[in-house]
Order: structure tokens, then sequence, then C-alpha cells
């Protein structure tokens, strides 16, 4: 039975890091887009890399291409808009697909142990969001419209856990 710590990404510098790495932590992982109606939610998202990353908090952002064309600059590009509009200090992962043939495999994965909407297991615009425990397994699937902000109790309860 698979992890999140089964998993490799490629950081935005262009450098891979498994995802072991935060072993005992709590991760909240986002597909994220520089031009989207939701994109103001890199401000909330950085309130709780902030708040919490002291507690074990990893927030961790993969941009993503697929809806609308909404990030469609390369990683350079993606990292300085994220850090001069929005501050993120928390890490952004290079470009992904988080849906099709060509999705990356931690999507797959996240998408097959947390199904959307009528088991629907696509990823359906950018800013859905993963909370996954300190073992390693997602706890809860987010919606785009559920703010970061919404998501303290849950992820309060993940780090008490």
């Amino acid at each position: 039975m698979s992890t999140v710590y089964d998993f490799k990404a490629r950081q935005i510098n262009g450098q891979d890091i498994a995802l072991s790495e935060f072993r005992g932590k709590v991760m909240l992982i986002v597909n994220t887009a520089s031009e989207c109606g939701f994109t103001p939610q890199f401000g909330g998202l950085e309130e709780l890399h902030k708040t919490y990353a002291g507690q074990g908090l990893v927030v961790l952002g993969f941009p993503c291409n697929q809806f609308g064309a909404q990030d469609p600059g390369n990683d350079s590009e993606i990292a300085t808009f994220c850090q001069v509009n929005y501050g993120v200090s928390f890490p952004m992962m290079s470009k992904i697909d988080v849906n099709g043939a060509a999705a990356h495999p931690l999507y797959q994965w996240l998408t097959a142990e947390a199904p959307g909407l009528l088991g629907s297991k696509a990823i359906k615009w950018n800013f859905t969001k993963f909370l996954v425990g300190k073992d390693g397994r997602v706890l809860k699937r987010y919606a785009p419209l559920d703010k970061p902000a919404s998501l303290a109790r849950d992820i309060e309860a993940a780090l008490a856990a």
C-alpha cells in the first residue's frame, strides 16, 4: 500500500526531492495557477504556511496549465510571480499535469486515494487541495472553492494527531 512518501517531485528550481523528506509532517498539496480567479488563494496558502510550518505543516504547490491554460509561464516565471505577488515561501514544484495519461504519479495516487464528487478521480480545476496526515495517507480532498483559511481546523487536528 502506497503513501505520499513513495513519490518524488521536481522542485521549481529543477532539483528533485523525495517526499519522504517530509515524513512525520502534515502536507497540504495544491495544484496552482498564476492566472486563475482562485490565484489569490496563494495568499491564504502562504498564511497557512506561516502559521503552521513551525508545528509541522508543509504546503506544496504544483503549478498546472491544464485548466484554461491559466499557468502558461515556465518554472522561473511562475516562481517569480508567486514570490513577487504573494510572497510565497512554501515549496513550489515544477509545472506538471494532474489529469490524463501524463498526470504526475503523485496526482494519480492522490486522486485514487481521495476521489472527488460522485467518485470522480479527475481534478476539476486549479487549487484543488489534498490534506495528507503524518502517516503519509490522504485525510481529505478540498474543492477549489474551499478557501485556505477554511482548512485551519482540519490542519490543526492533523497536526495534533
